[in-house]
């Protein structure tokens, strides 16, 4: 069943990098980063209410909440970093900049949950960074121009991310993991629209406009939805696995980049996607 929800989270992320990169074009990042985690937080809290969760915040054990706490303050830190990035170069260049967390997290998880290294998650893990940097290659000819300050964000995002992984999964050990992500939400949420004010930049909420406002929307749905079937699969599965799992977003995201945004992908990032997958892939293998 963890399976299951691992892909449905993938599914869902990848989703949501392409709504985010039309919706943010002439938005400031951090507040569609603030903006975004508002349906969120009203996304988690009403699935914690229909599911009828069996805890209260208040019945959270206290090392939980540090761990969900901490794991919260990495996301936003996570996604301050990624749209920030998304603003400054490809979509294609940055998601598998930001998926390399998957190593990080396979790494942390073996040597901080004490999962078992095996033969086919080795395999997997080398097979993921020999993609990721097939797919970070520079496009023959391509010039200097221009600010390049979106690698430096584009990899504190993965830093984040995998440290987002770990924690999650410490602080879900126990708890309803609808509630466990409604908990973390708010932790973004205040984290993100600290950023706003103390930026000054709430004021530019009212120049959004119509479309701007759909994407947004929609992109904190599918955030939403991609959260409560990761922290699903966390709890019912490996840490190990779960995550390069759910960076297969990665084909969605690229799928509908070629198609909707006319990114293009070029022969060594075609090859460097299909060893991310057979990585992946080869980690399901017991």
């Amino acid at each position: 069943m963890w399976l299951l929800f691992a892909f449905g989270s993938a599914l869902f992320a990848g989703v949501t990098s392409i709504l985010a990169k039309v919706g943010v074009k002439s938005v400031n990042a951090d507040i569609v980063t603030a903006l975004r985690t508002v349906v969120v937080a009203l996304f988690a809290w009403m699935m914690v209410f229909m599911a009828g969760s069996k805890m209260t915040l208040f019945e959270i054990p206290p090392h939980s909440l540090l761990f969900l706490l901490l794991s919260g303050l990495s996301t936003g830190a996570s996604w301050l970093c990624y749209y920030r990035a998304l603003q400054l170069g490809d979509v294609n260049k940055i998601t598998p900049i930001d998926k390399s967390s998957t190593v990080l997290s396979m790494l942390f998880a073996f040597i901080i949950l004490g999962e078992r290294p095996t033969l086919s998650k080795l395999v997997g893990m080398l097979l993921i960074a020999a993609g990721t940097l097939l797919m970070v290659v520079k496009k023959s000819g391509e010039q200097k121009t221009g600010s390049r300050g979106w690698v430096a964000y584009a990899l504190g995002s993965a830093v984040f991310a995998a440290m987002t992984a770990i924690l999650g999964k410490l602080g879900v050990h126990g708890v309803d993991s609808d509630l466990a992500v409604a908990v973390r939400t708010m932790v973004v949420l205040v984290m993100a629209w600290g950023i706003v004010f103390l930026q000054r930049k709430a004021r530019e909420i009212k120049s959004i406009d119509r479309k701007s406002w759909l994407f947004i929307t929609l992109s904190g749905f599918s955030t939403g939805a991609s959260w409560i079937c990761f922290f699903r699969a966390l709890q019912l599965g490996e840490a190990s696995v779960v995550v390069p799992i759910d960076k297969l977003s990665i084909l969605v995201t690229i799928a509908f980049s070629y198609l909707f945004l006319k990114e293009k992908l070029l022969l060594p990032a075609l090859l460097g996607l299909l060893l991310l997958t057979a990585g992946t892939f080869a980690l399901i293998i017991p």
